[in-house]
């Protein structure tokens, strides 16, 4: 698969990405449950395609748990991206999130991923939101650059959009940013690129916006922009509307990796092949843009 470097970190990335939510088990959110056996199978099946960056997070139910059970083995294959400031509380029906930015918080959170991946260092540690200013405040910068310079973790990033994106980016001391961008939601085009200009990896969630309107899951404000822009009239009679949002996607000069959450063989070997075939002709690239602007 191709593969870029993940800003100045030293990773050289897959661009397409595993982002691990849809392994998060019952008991959680959402109508996608997906047993222990399918998600071994899964994740091994995305190593030996090629895939090489995973996020996860302590937020994703059991998705930490099952990656350290099934492919810690395997954990020269792959860099290994988790977020912090999250404190998961399971009810005996559903996984509620809340985001406390207290070291306590942050030092549990290093401590329990590193335990449930069985693994002595995670390649990248990210902030699950927070603003600069509270992070700073709390010492939660400093924090995680101890925890670089311990070895515990080797790089530090967070997963941020607008309002707070601005200001983190202005503190400099980011090695990545996660960031939401596609054809259908593109406000942070240019934050993205003022992220990438301070050497920052970039990092894109959201980038097949959940499958666009062929989706499993509806999100009417997504199928809205579709819709109004007429993208279906700028498909090839080869290209699903899927592979239209990915490679949109891919297309941003800044994007690194872009993490899909299927939990599907079939849409993992379509998005392995959409990202083969590279980022869309500019032309198309251009009019689809232009479109989405005029909305």
């Amino acid at each position: 698969m191709l593969k870029r470097p993940l800003g100045k970190t030293g990773m050289e990335v897959t661009q397409l990405g595993y982002g691990t939510m849809g392994l998060r088990g019952p008991r959680t959110w959402g109508v996608r449950v997906v047993e222990d056996d399918a998600a071994d199978r899964f994740l091994n099946l995305v190593l030996d395609q090629g895939i090489n960056f995973l996020d996860t997070a302590p937020d994703y139910g059991e998705a930490e748990l099952r990656i350290g059970r099934t492919i810690s083995t395997r954990r020269s294959e792959y860099y290994l991206a988790t977020k912090c400031g999250c404190v998961p509380i399971q009810h005996d029906d559903h996984l509620e999130i809340e985001h406390q930015w207290k070291q306590d918080v942050i030092q549990r959170n290093l401590e329990t991923s590193l335990q449930r991946m069985r693994t002595d260092y995670l390649d990248l540690l990210q902030f699950h939101g927070g603003d600069a200013e509270t992070l700073q405040r709390a010492g939660l910068v400093d924090l995680l650059v101890r925890f670089r310079e311990e070895g515990l973790i080797r790089h530090l990033g967070i997963s941020s959009k607008l309002p707070d994106l601005p200001d983190l980016i202005a503190l400099g001391v980011f090695e990545t940013f996660q960031i939401p961008y596609s054809c259908l939601a593109p406000e942070h085009h240019d934050l993205i690129t003022q992220a990438a200009a301070t050497g920052a990896g970039i990092i894109i969630r959201g980038g097949i916006a959940q499958g666009g309107p062929d989706a499993e899951i509806q999100r009417p404000n997504l199928n809205d922009v579709w819709d109004n822009a007429k993208l279906d009239e700028l498909l090839t009679a080869e290209m699903t509307r899927a592979e239209l949002i990915l490679r949109y996607t891919l297309s941003h000069p800044h994007c690194d990796t872009t993490i899909i959450g299927t939990c599907s063989a079939a849409h993992l070997q379509e998005n392995i092949a959409a990202t083969n075939q590279g980022p869309l002709p500019d032309s198309l690239y251009q009019e689809i843009s232009q479109r989405v602007a005029a909305l």
